[in-house]
């Protein structure tokens, strides 16, 4: 029968015997990583400190000459079991090669498991091939990880429902624009052409008649200012002619209040931001108008930075709130963010209000 020598410490590159258990030990205590060492048969020889925690036991005597695998190692994170003879954490000790795996589970004492990254390599003991293996939990990881997931997700779909309203949004323009101008090159030069033909067969009736041929043209001329008014509120003409700055100032000078515009831009912006600008700048005048006593407003437009600057200020009673309780001004909030913009509004109890806008173009 052949006998074999236990070797001497030190002789032996690589090989762990009693004289060195000691000073591995020694060393690995103060290691903060898990650690433990098993033997050819996979029982546990030794544990650190930190590892005895993570697995919720007190001490190593109640680890030590334990199965590893059979000990925490021995079901899957689906609660099905993990044959032991599949198990790659133990595998260096028949392939003498390193193993790791980044996403396993382990088993603490309670039957409880926790996510863990580990690394194992082989170890010659004085009896045998046996393992060495260091593990790290990863449990916080893993909350960050799913925290990082989330957070992407919801800025995603947040960037596809911007994106989806800016469409929307577009195409509402664009349909405003087809209406108005269908209404006033359609309807409206068609109640124009009546009104002609009006004029002229009122020339050619007999006096009796003539009254009603002047009611028919009040009433032709009462249709086409309709007409005109429809067109200018789904959107005006002028805005697609002249641009913003133009379109505002014609506003102005349709309110009944006195109203001073300061308005600059560079060019023509986008149709979609001048539309939306447009219609914010609107509503805003006509909640001064309705509901804030103001004797005047003031509009100021420009850009810069590459970012469009709208301001609309009263100096009526104040105290308006985003409330959506008839004020509009959740449906200018509304416009201003699906341009990607910032909604501001100061409205001090006595103090006028400015409604404000920046979009960045």
């Amino acid at each position: 029968m052949t006998h074999r020598t236990p070797a001497r410490s030190g002789r032996r590159l690589g090989c762990v015997t009693a004289s060195t258990e000691q000073l591995l030990a020694s060393i690995l205590e103060c290691v903060p990583q898990p650690v433990w060492v098993c033997d050819e048969a996979g029982r546990i020889l030794y544990a650190n400190p930190a590892a005895v925690r993570a697995v919720g036991y007190d001490d190593l005597a109640q680890l030590r000459g334990k199965s590893s695998h059979h000990t925490m190692h021995y079901k899957r994170v689906d609660g099905k079991p993990s044959p032991a003879d599949e198990c790659t954490m133990l595998a260096p000790r028949a392939t003498g090669a390193p193993t790791q795996s980044d996403r396993d589970w382990l088993v603490r004492r309670d039957g409880s498991m926790f996510p863990v990254a580990w690394w194992s390599a082989p170890l010659e003991l004085e009896h045998g091939r046996g393992v060495v293996t260091a593990f790290t939990d990863m449990t916080e990881y893993r909350i960050a990880e799913l925290a990082s997931r989330e957070h992407e997700t919801a800025r995603i779909r947040a960037e596809e429902s911007r994106a989806a309203q800016r469409r929307i949004v577009e195409e509402t323009v664009a349909i405003r624009r087809r209406t108005a101008r269908d209404l006033h090159d359609g309807v409206q030069q068609r109640l124009v052409a009546l009104l002609i033909h009006l004029q002229l067969l009122k020339d050619a009736l007999p006096e009796a008649l003539a009254g009603l041929a002047d009611e028919a043209v009040a009433e032709a001329v009462a249709a086409v200012e309709d007409i005109r008014a429809a067109a200018a509120g789904i959107h005006p003409m002028i805005l697609t002619s002249r641009g913003l700055c133009a379109a505002l100032h014609a506003l102005a000078a349709r309110s009944p209040l006195p109203v001073s515009v300061r308005c600059s831009t560079p060019s023509r912006l986008a149709e979609s931001v001048e539309a939306n600008v447009y219609f914010f700048v609107s509503e805003a005048l006509a909640n001064a108008i309705k509901h804030a006593a103001a004797t005047r407003v003031a509009i100021q437009l420009g850009v810069r930075d590459g970012t469009l600057f709208v301001e609309v200020t009263d100096d009526g009673v104040g105290g308006a709130a985003v409330c959506g309780t008839g004020t509009g001004l959740v449906g200018l909030a509304d416009r201003v963010t699906t341009l990607d913009g910032r909604f501001r509004l100061e409205s001090p109890v006595g103090g006028g209000t400015v409604v404000a806008a920046e979009i960045p173009l």
